[in-house]
């Protein structure tokens, strides 16, 4: 039998060629589940997409995969930061500064619910027991609000209107915020600053390469837009290669790969201030990489140390800081043009946690292996719960804002004449 079997495999040898291996199998596979599972929680569950590709992922997880290692390196970590980095220049080309002239109370809004975020999170977890070093890194990732999940809902649900573009808005801002101070606390994360300038200059310089590489970025796709057509595959191709090579640039240079990629959408919006939309053709491209990054964060968070002891303190700081934003939005929110109703679902739509708070989280335990294993036994819990969740609430403030175009009727509940025709 031994024989046979060599021959067998002597014959094959000589046709056998070099693949791509088998994890690339097991990746390919995942996604097309993934996207399969996106497909039917929206169109028989009324659900966004990112609903259905965080249940695969977190099945997969929960079942071992070993395709992502924590702490994110490697092609799994350029993967992530490429995909936040083409959904933040996106939000960034899309930031309203003239808005915040005319109407500062929004700036007031973002300040005041960032703040609250942080500090309420920050003290419940010192109330709890929780040592400092790990409490302020975990204030800092609940600071952010997803741009990501935020835009796929919006996406999906075809929304617009003041709810849906002020949770846009502040959801970038936030992210601004926690990518700057995240960032830089993870270089301080070993060793306690003498005075007030060793803490500020490690912000400086992760801002300051942030804003170098993005101000790069936003002068190329200016140049290139004064000769290629917008809506070109060519301009497609190219802006997806300079936010590629910036994110690589700025990981290097000791910057942020999304901030730089934020701060160079900001800065095309000013040096071409005509309308531009986002290039069609970028369109598959950039939904891939999205649903790569939605999967790649449930695997990871799935993979968490779970544990009841550990489940209290996830619980608290996701009730925290969701009452958190809702205040911080609903304090600045008179003189700010919108109603407390909306107001009220503006917070809601801002609750959305995923891949920026994963990078960020990835930072500090990349920095401390040490704290950083305390400070994830938090985080992936909390970001994993709160990508669903905040999907889902996202999605619950829209339709009730009446800002979706799109009627939310599930196929599962619908009348069997809708579904036939």
């Amino acid at each position: 039998m031994s024989f046979l079997s060599s021959d067998l495999y002597g014959f094959w040898a000589e046709w056998l060629r070099p693949s791509a291996g088998l994890p690339t199998v097991l990746w390919s596979l995942l996604l097309a589940v993934a996207a399969a599972a996106g497909h039917l929680v929206q169109r028989y569950l009324g659900m966004p997409k990112v609903v259905g590709y965080s249940l695969v992922g977190t099945v997969v997880g929960f079942a071992g995969f070993e395709g992502a290692i924590w702490p994110l390196q490697g092609i799994s970590l350029f993967l992530l930061e490429l995909g936040v980095a083409i959904v933040l220049f996106e939000a960034g080309g899309r930031l309203p500064l003239r808005w915040f002239r005319h109407n500062p109370q929004v700036l007031l809004q973002s300040l005041l619910e960032a703040a609250l975020t942080y500090f309420g999170v920050f003290w419940t977890l010192h109330w709890m027991g929780v040592p400092d070093p790990v409490s302020n890194p975990i204030a800092l990732i609940a600071i952010v609000a997803s741009p990501a999940v935020l835009s796929r809902v919006i996406q999906d649900t075809r929304a617009s209107g003041p709810v849906t573009e002020r949770a846009m808005t502040l959801a970038t801002l936030n992210t601004f915020y926690a990518l700057a101070l995240g960032y830089a606390q993870a270089g301080l994360i070993e060793r306690a600053p003498a005075g007030l300038m060793d803490k500020l200059y490690p912000i400086g310089v992760v801002l300051g390469m942030s804003f170098v590489v993005g101000g790069i970025m936003a002068l190329a796709l200016r140049s290139a837009l004064r000769v290629m057509s917008p809506s070109s595959e060519n301009t497609s191709i190219l802006l997806l290669a300079i936010i590629a090579a910036g994110a690589a640039l700025a990981a290097h240079f000791g910057g942020s790969a999304p901030l730089a990629a934020l701060i160079g959408g900001i800065l095309l919006k000013q040096l071409n201030p005509k309308p531009w939309a986002w290039p069609r053709q970028l369109g598959t491209a950039a939904s891939l990489l999205t649903m790569l990054m939605f999967v790649l964060v449930s695997i990871v968070a799935a993979q968490a140390d779970w544990s009841l002891p550990v489940a209290s303190v996830v619980v608290a700081v996701i009730a925290v800081r969701t009452v958190a934003k809702m205040a911080g939005v609903a304090i600045a929110n008179p003189g700010s043009g919108a109603s407390w109703r909306q107001a009220f679902w503006v917070g809601c739509a801002m609750s959305p946690l995923s891949s920026i708070a994963l990078l960020i989280a990835s930072n500090f335990v990349t920095a401390s292996p040490l704290l950083g294993a305390m400070i994830t036994q938090v985080a992936l819990p909390a970001i994993l719960v709160m990508e669903m969740l905040g999907a889902v609430l996202a999605t619950v403030a829209i339709h009730a804002s009446g800002e979706s175009s799109k009627p939310w009727t599930p196929e599962a509940f619908g009348r069997k004449e809708d579904s036939t025709r």
